[in-house]
């Protein structure tokens, strides 16, 4: 087993030039090298000493660059937590800003090695667009985003109205479901990217933005004057979010898996980044399975036994990921909910790691 507590290793910092969208972290100092070859993409990115992540960069809490070019957030520090347990080193990620249109084709052409960026696990993306779904990380619902003083208050008020929306989306298409279940003759007015959306909603061109209720939330609070604007009461979809990778790689897809899992887990076990220490040598066997201090659940993975180590020291447990970037700890103070863990009432459940 590696030695607890953070690697010793030396960073680089650079930003790229390809559009002033990717901010790349190298643990060489050296370039990047896009995925592809045969074999699992564990592999790929083993021998590349770097992840490369799929995010949409522009939701505060979830996945925003700041003007630095760092990049934070709960879907970050997904992708955060991977590269901890892949390769012992959370900053070793390469971050690409993909929009909705264009996501699904960067993760299966290579051009990333997963997606952590507020995508809706569906039957249709799971089966016939050929994506693997790891465990949800974010339980979400699509909500609507008006202005105070407009009078809109249901979405039959929306009859000869605008509603700005992000095309490739689910939003989009529960949009047009619930407004002709509800016979309401709208306009939707559609951009590929969600910042274009925004504004477009800022400038007034539409009436209504739509969205999941977290991002409303918090691209609210980017407007000018946020407490002009507010939800709805509608909830309009089921919005489940996490992580994603491609088909047809068992190997890659079970270390994003149970990383993920790992995040819940750690949670459950009350082992956070501050107390992690003090399980050196537990006799609780549940734990010391978990910390890879017995068993070969990790080595059988293809990863280091003391993966989880790595991931909760460097990153974190899913509690204290959720409190900082969107829940009490942050600017937005989102309540667990449907979002705590299973033992509290909420969805969030890992399977056992034995």
């Amino acid at each position: 087993m590696r030695k607890w507590g953070l690697l010793a290793v030396a960073l680089g910092l650079t930003v790229a030039a390809c559009g002033g969208e990717t901010t790349t972290t190298t643990a060489d100092g050296g370039g990047t090298t896009t995925g592809g070859g045969g074999g699992s993409r564990l592999g790929v990115v083993t021998g590349r000493g770097q992840l490369i992540c799929g995010v949409d960069g522009g939701i505060p809490g979830f996945s925003f660059v700041d003007e630095s070019g760092t990049y934070s957030g709960l879907d970050v520090d997904v992708c955060r937590a991977v590269a901890a347990a892949v390769l012992g080193d959370a900053e070793a990620v390469e971050y690409r800003r993909l929009d909705s249109t264009e996501r699904f084709t960067a993760l299966s052409g290579g051009e990333v090695d997963m997606l952590s960026r507020n995508t809706t696990w569906t039957i249709s993306r799971d089966t016939s667009v050929g994506l693997e779904f790891a465990p949800t990380t974010f339980f979400d619902g699509q909500g609507m985003l008006v202005r105070a003083d407009s009078g809109i208050e249901t979405l039959e008020d929306f009859a000869g109205q605008a509603v700005c929306v992000e095309t490739g989306t689910t939003t989009e298409l529960n949009l047009t479901d619930q407004m002709r279940q509800l016979n309401v003759d709208f306009e939707p007015v559609v951009f590929q990217d969600a910042d274009a959306a925004y504004a477009a909603y800022d400038e007034g061109r539409c009436e209504g933005m739509t969205s999941d209720k977290s991002q409303l939330v918090a691209r609210r609070s980017t407007l000018p004057n946020p407490d002009e604007h507010v939800l709805l009461e509608v909830t309009m979809s089921k919005e489940p979010l996490g992580p994603v990778t491609t088909n047809n790689d068992s190997a890659w897809f079970d270390v994003v898996k149970w990383v993920t899992y790992g995040l819940i887990q750690a949670e459950e076990f009350g082992i956070t980044s501050e107390n992690i220490a003090t399980f050196e040598g537990t006799e609780n066997p549940d734990i010391a399975r978990f910390l890879g201090q017995e068993g070969t659940l990790g080595s059988d993975m293809g990863l280091p036994n003391d993966f989880m180590v790595q991931v909760i020291t460097q990153v974190g447990n899913y509690g204290e990921i959720y409190e900082r970037n969107v829940g009490a700890d942050s600017e937005f103070a989102l309540e667990r909910g449907q979002n705590a863990l299973w033992s509290e009432g909420g969805l969030m459940y890992s399977p056992p790691f034995r």
